[in-house]
């Protein structure tokens, strides 16, 4: 019988805390994913971004190349087809996207350390739908890492302070149709582990997720429209020394070569200065022996930026 993703309500961390808790953590140690509703992100607002995400993705590249910025590792405004690549395949990627940061005033007095996001002219509800979908997503996932850090016995703004001002981005994702003229060992996302904390992907609009089971083998991520997919990475893998997974997971070619596919995935990171070594109490709990690297999360996410070719060093 194929693998289904834990299912779990928001609603009931405020009403049912302690079952939530428990479920969701199981589910992090078990397959590192879960499906979750009640997540107040509006259907409208989703349709809103995906709609203003089709029209940007429909212009020449000309225009798409004017909010390229590779000065700064394409961490904000758009990145071509074919520029990204997992750390283990140096085959590239069939997508291009366009990341959006957090936004921060100019009077802050952290703003100097902030990216500015970059935002299209041609669009002018581009920005305001996105800003407004990155606050609620932000807003859901600070719940999520409160519930992540007590489960794992800690204070329950232990993770959520991470990520406060933390390097969090909200990435717009197309696929276009297959192109004949492709490298064989392409596929639309190539197999990977996502670096971050934990992963919100909302409602794709269309299927091809898949994720690696712990025999090796792959299971089909369907979820209704109500759902958004949440998952653990590397960096919280990290620092519990493997206790919550980061799983394998990819998103493959579709059977109909002409299909697109758009999906929005917000990958909440840590400030840089944060020290990702793992944890005694985690070690102890895991066998006894550290099995991750002592690393900054700052470090941590320029090593993955050159892995996956959007920084040269």
């Amino acid at each position: 019988m194929a693998r289904e993703l834990v299912e779990l309500d928001l609603h009931d961390f405020d009403n049912n805390k302690s079952d939530f808790i428990n479920e969701m953590g199981k589910a992090l140690e078990d397959i590192g994913f879960f499906a979750l509703k009640g997540h107040g992100i509006e259907f409208d607002l989703l349709s809103e971004c995906y709609k203003n995400s089709k029209r940007f993705f429909k212009y020449e590249q000309e225009i798409k190349s004017k909010y390229e910025k590779k000065e700064i590792h394409c961490q904000r405004g758009y990145t071509k087809f074919g520029k990204e690549h997992s750390k283990d395949n140096p085959a590239p990627d069939l997508k291009e996207f366009y990341q959006i940061g957090r936004t921060i005033d100019v009077d802050h007095p952290e703003s100097n350390n902030f990216l500015q996001n970059v935002w299209p002219d041609e669009i002018p509800t581009f920005k305001n739908n996105l800003e407004s979908l990155y606050s609620k997503l932000e807003e859901c996932s600070n719940k999520l890492l409160s519930a992540c850090s007590l489960y794992l016995g800690m204070p329950q703004d232990w993770l959520s302070s991470m990520a406060k001002n933390g390097n969090t981005i909200l990435r717009i994702i197309h696929y276009p149709p297959l192109p004949d003229e492709r490298d064989p060992n392409s596929v639309r996302s190539s197999q990977h582990e996502d670096i971050n904390l934990i992963t919100l992907l909302c409602a794709s609009t269309e299927s091809g997720l898949e994720v690696m089971d712990h025999d090796g083998s792959w299971f089909k991520v369907e979820t209704g429209p109500e759902y958004i997919v949440v998952d653990t990475g590397d960096m919280i893998q990290n620092i519990t020394n493997g206790l919550f997974k980061s799983t394998t997971h990819r998103v493959v070619n579709p059977d109909n070569s002409n299909l697109r596919r758009f999906s929005m995935p917000m990958f909440v990171h840590p400030r840089n200065d944060i020290d990702l070594s793992p944890l005694p109490k985690f070690i102890e709990s895991t066998g006894g022996e550290q099995k991750y690297q002592n690393i900054t999360a700052g470090e941590y996410l320029h090593q993955r930026l050159v892995e996956i070719g959007l920084a040269d060093s």
